[in-house]
């Protein structure tokens, strides 16, 4: 069985909800794969996954967890437009990019042409621009996403079948004042630019190892399953949509 590297708190309740989702057998693009916890996790579903990711430190520590892992797929330290990647991808993910980028209808709408007909998108955020706090600006994001904002981002880039849910609910609203916090002391005023802050985001507060993982696992299991009767509540957001032309997989 292959070893799973550890997820931070959030990213196991976001896992709980975005696995469920990835039809089975896809052929995966991972748009800001980060440190690779999720698409190590792909790779093991048996999801035939590619990572792309801005930050180098975070590209090669996601193909060193690939290789540990004994997995097979690909990790390419750039951008989607520098990465030389062929199409045809059943499912394109990017989780917790969308709210980095100053231009997200351009960059979504770049990206659609990576996808077959009928291929599947599926997004993360924070969620609810009135939530913007100390921890947004300490990353380098430019918003929040109300759900119906998300929609219409989605169906303006020319996706079908919109849906979305919020998760979190309620560990990630102690969580987000958690973070907001130590935000606030440590992080917000010091100095970097919105680039650089987007760069770091994907290393903090990442647990290492198997331990932290486990806790995370065992600490968040009540809340997972707590959040799947929430769809309507939390603080962070997931929405899909598909590119018009053949049917999906089921």
């Amino acid at each position: 069985m292959a070893t799973l590297p550890p997820l931070t708190p959030f990213g196991a309740l976001r896992w709980d909800v975005t696995r469920r989702l990835v039809p089975p057998a896809s052929r995966v693009l991972e748009v800001g794969c980060g440190q690779g916890a999720v698409g190590v996790r792909l790779a093991a579903a048996g999801h035939d996954w590619t990572g792309v990711e801005l930050d180098g430190d975070s590209a090669a520590v996601a193909a060193a967890r690939l290789t540990a892992a004994g997995l097979p797929g690909t990790v390419v330290h750039g951008s989607v437009e520098t990465a030389g990647l062929d199409g045809g991808y059943d499912v394109l993910c990017a989780f917790e990019v969308l709210e980095h980028l100053e231009d997200d209808a351009g960059a979504l709408a770049s990206w659609l042409g990576l996808l077959r007909p009928g291929g599947l998108v599926l997004v993360s955020t924070p969620a609810w621009q009135r939530r913007f706090g100390p921890m947004d600006a300490a990353v380098g994001h430019h918003r929040r996403y109300d759900p119906p904002q998300m929609r219409a981002l989605l169906a303006g880039a020319g996706l079908t079948d919109v849906g979305g849910r919020l998760y979190g609910a309620p560990l990630g609203f102690v969580l987000e004042a958690a973070r907001n916090r130590v935000a606030q002391r440590r992080l917000a005023a010091d100095g970097t630019t919105t680039a650089e802050r987007t760069a770091r985001s994907g290393r903090l507060f990442q647990p290492s190892s198997a331990v932290q993982g486990a806790g995370v696992a065992a600490g968040t299991w009540p809340f997972r399953v707590v959040q799947r009767a929430l769809p309507r509540s939390g603080p962070a957001l997931v929405a899909w949509g598909r590119v018009p032309g053949a049917m999906g997989l089921a």
